[in-house]
């Protein structure tokens, strides 16, 4: 029996445009003290791991690569995906690639996660629930009426039930109540049961994701078979529909970096030039003035320039979809 750690790195991380894109996603920016949240992720969790196994994609697996050997690690599994078919696929990809015994400790590539005791303590024991036959989740004490998460009712390590993104009156609910916890996209399980509960609840992601799998050359996918997979994500796939669900609560600091905000408050806790009216500039070093504005970032990379008010920070995403559309080269 091994613990390893999949690491799921397909995401483009769209919110981060322009700094992000689809050539460099955000996991591959080295502006967290030089090192990359991929890194940042690779380390951190090879002290509880016996192995990495990395779940990314064609367009951005040879920036894996790079990073692993900066961070010293030549012990890993790769799986390459074809295409996207989101996370219950691509964990199922991970669990055929091991045995039935090892627990797979799943966690995204582009979080900002601060390894203390705290982190310790809940990878441990999601661990040990894991080696109980448990699916384990990890539930993140809130801090703030955050409408940006999806959210993981609990008592104790039960879960009572999954919520999607709420209003902000809703997330200032579960807040007050403090049985609410950020859905944090980590999980904890062995291999065959994360398998077992796919074929029983989505029998077609199971069925496909092993075709696909099995006739893999060199580690990379086929994508004609691939985009017959069923594109769902392991929340809905599994996470909601087993009885076997667990959720760790855990009190360590941790962001997903999926916006402008999250990246904002980093930088500033960083010592990152902030104006008297919270505005702050990112990519370069030209003296900016901010003229009736407050709460501002200016980022600027060497083709593009976005302006934008921190509230508005999910809205980028909308930027990336038409650019896609009308300048494909300023996403690529």
């Amino acid at each position: 029996m091994q613990t390893i750690n999949v690491i799921l790195s397909g995401g483009v991380g769209s919110r981060l445009w322009p700094l992000s894109r689809k050539s460099q996603p955000k996991q591959y920016l080295p502006i967290f003290e030089g090192e990359t949240l991929f890194q940042n992720t690779v380390r951190r969790n090879s002290e509880f791991c016996d192995q990495a196994m990395v779940v990314g994609n064609c367009d951005n697996f040879e920036l894996s690569r790079k990073d692993l050997i900066a961070a010293g690690i030549a012990d890993y599994v790769e799986i390459i995906e074809a295409c996207p078919r989101n996370t219950a696929a691509a964990i199922a990809f991970a669990a055929f690639a091991a045995q039935p015994d090892d627990i797979l400790f799943v966690t995204p590539s582009d979080h900002l996660i601060e390894s203390g005791q705290a982190y310790q303590l809940a990878v441990g024991r999601a661990i040990q629930l894991a080696k109980e036959g448990c699916i384990v989740t990890f539930g993140l004490k809130p801090t703030k009426p955050e409408t940006g998460f999806g959210y993981i009712e609990a008592n104790g390590e039960e879960v009572k039930g999954f919520r999607e993104k709420p209003n902000l009156e809703t997330a200032e609910a579960f807040l007050k109540s403090g049985n609410f916890f950020w859905n944090s996209g980590m999980f904890c399980f062995k291999s065959g049961v994360y398998l077992e509960e796919l074929k029983a609840f989505e029998p077609e992601v199971y069925a496909k994701s092993k075709t696909a799998f099995e006739s893999a050359k060199a580690g990379k996918l086929d994508f004609e078979l691939s985009m017959q997979i069923p594109s769902i994500s392991v929340d809905y796939a599994v996470m909601e529909k087993t009885r076997k669900i667990r959720v760790v609560p855990s009190e360590f600091a941790w962001s997903d970096m999926g916006s402008f905000e999250s990246i904002y408050e980093h930088f500033k806790k960083q010592g990152h030039a902030v104006d008297s009216k919270g505005n702050m500039v990112i990519g370069t070093s030209l003296h900016t003035e901010f003229l009736g504005l407050k709460n501002t970032l200016l980022i600027q990379t060497a083709d593009a320039i976005l302006v934008l008010k921190k509230e508005n920070a999910q809205d980028v995403k909308k930027v990336f979809e038409r650019l896609e559309k009308e300048k494909p080269e300023l996403v690529g």
